[in-house]
């Protein structure tokens, strides 16, 4: 892949121009400020574009006046879009066709220059993300770049790529090592729950998942008993303290006491075990601010895309921390209670369910780009009868009233047994006229008003022929 990143890096550098387009979440605007930040240093002039996703509009749109192209974090899925464009592509989905281990994005004669993992026999949902990629074209840029590293591990922990080991593997690791030896990264052990920096430490158990913690999760006065009779002191004055105000001490007590905890409510040791982890921390970050986590820094950027400010986020991840940053701070309080608001609804509407489909269909009251989140936070949590053995599909009307937007969201332990939902999502998006792809473990598609039901027929066929004993 390094190979790949040099032959692009080696096209970037001839260019006086280049437009990057890019995808609105976490992932694609770390990518995107990689790539711009990149070229600003090497002296390429260069703008970005943002879409929620490549169809033929979009691409039309980016297309212009024969400026070179930059694909972060999209376009391997959308090859045949691309014929005829003078681009390049940094990504980690899933090749809209073509075999793993080609060297180059092909499909039907058209030959893309790409840094993509699968095309090295790697995962793109767990190795490498699209900041990842991004990083790779960068360090061939310049060795300098490396402190780009920083915003790569942000994308990667915001795509989830460190979920189902608990920590980043593969080519992941070499980007951590790069962001080290730069003085920009470094990591730990420690509880991997959302809010270590922000959030008061009872806070952070209320809203733990990933394992839930039995009367503790969801329970403000669980979280705070629970604290208390440890002995903890969970003041600094009138201040909340935040798991990384405790000393060393405290945060071991409290750990052991969870992992306790669990046990003794009937949760395996495999599953508790979860409750501890890599965590990832920016050191030239201000401690206490949402910057400091890889985590709280990949769901502010979130916030920002979600709610259709990608350039704020881009804004912060280029340097600002002034008015950008404050702007996306309120982004990030906005974004809090849209989720919130987003399954309280899915509780009202209910989740239906089909042989080895669960699905609900939000229609406008969820935004289109908070739908896939708002499945993932159901399934994981359980909300609304979602029955985690299941993939669960979620539908919104498209903001822009192209159609509906179609998220899945499935647990990793469906993969291990072959579902691929970026497959299922391509081909039945495809039979009603729709496109989509995306990961095994997570995949959006666009498909037809009134298309819904031959969507799920079809979706359904697929994954059980995925799941069928071979």
């Amino acid at each position: 892949m390094r190979e790949d990143a040099r032959k692009i890096a080696a096209i970037l550098r001839g260019r006086e121009r280049v437009k990057v387009v890019t995808h609105i979440d976490a992932d694609g605007i770390c990518a995107g400020a990689i790539a711009s930040l990149s070229l600003d240093r090497a002296g390429v002039k260069n703008e970005i574009e943002f879409v929620k996703q490549l169809d033929p509009e979009s691409v039309a749109k980016v297309r212009g006046d024969g400026t070179l192209l930059w694909f972060t974090d999209l376009g391997s899925g959308s090859l045949d879009m691309l014929a005829g464009l003078d681009c390049v592509i940094a990504d980690h989905h899933t090749p809209s066709r073509g075999g793993e281990g080609e060297k180059g994005g092909r499909v039907e004669g058209v030959e893309i220059p790409t840094v993509n993992p699968h095309l090295h026999g790697l995962s793109g949902a767990q190795e490498l993300s699209g900041a990842g990629a991004a990083y790779l074209v960068a360090a061939a840029l310049d060795p300098a770049n490396a402190d780009l590293a920083a915003l790569a591990i942000v994308g990667a922990v915001g795509d989830l790529q460190d979920a189902e080991k608990c920590r980043l593997t593969g080519l992941n690791r070499e980007v951590l090592e790069d962001g080290k030896r730069a003085g920009v990264l470094d990591w730990h052990i420690d509880l991997r729950y959302f809010g270590r920096e922000t959030r008061p430490v009872h806070k952070m158990l209320q809203y733990s998942s990933d394992p839930a913690i039995p009367d503790i999760t969801g329970s403000e006065a669980g979280a705070l008993s629970f604290l208390t009779g440890l002995g903890l002191r969970l003041k600094d004055g009138e201040e909340w303290r935040s798991w990384a105000r405790l000393d060393d001490g405290e945060r071991r007590l409290v750990a052991s006491r969870l992992v306790e905890h669990l046990l003794s409510h009937g949760i395996g040791g495999r599953t508790a075990r979860r409750m501890l982890g890599e965590v990832y921390t920016l050191v030239n970050e201000k401690g206490g601010t949402p910057l400091r986590d890889a985590k709280e820094f990949a769901t502010l950027l979130n916030s920002c895309g979600r709610h259709d400010k990608p350039r704020l986020g881009l804004e912060v991840c280029r340097g600002d921390r002034r008015e950008s940053y404050r702007r996306a701070l309120t982004l990030l309080q906005d974004h809090r209670r849209s989720l919130v608001e987003g399954i309280q609804l899915v509780n009202e509407l209910g989740i239906h369910r089909m042989e080895l489909i669960q699905w609900f269909d939000a229609g406008d009251g969820i935004q289109d780009t908070l739908v896939g989140v708002v499945a993932g936070m159901v399934l994981g949590s359980g909300e609304a009868g979602a029955d985690p053995a299941l993939p669960i599909f979620a539908f919104a009307a498209a903001e822009d009233g192209t159609g509906v937007k179609v998220s899945a969201r499935a647990a990793r332990a469906l993969v291990e047994k072959g579902l691929d939902l970026s497959a299922a999502m391509r081909t039945a998006s495809a039979s009603v006229g729709g496109s989509g792809g995306g990961h095994n473990v997570a995949a959006g598609g666009l498909i037809p008003e009134g298309a819904r039901n031959r969507f799920l027929e079809e979706a359904e066929k697929l994954i059980k022929a995925q799941l069928s004993p071979k």
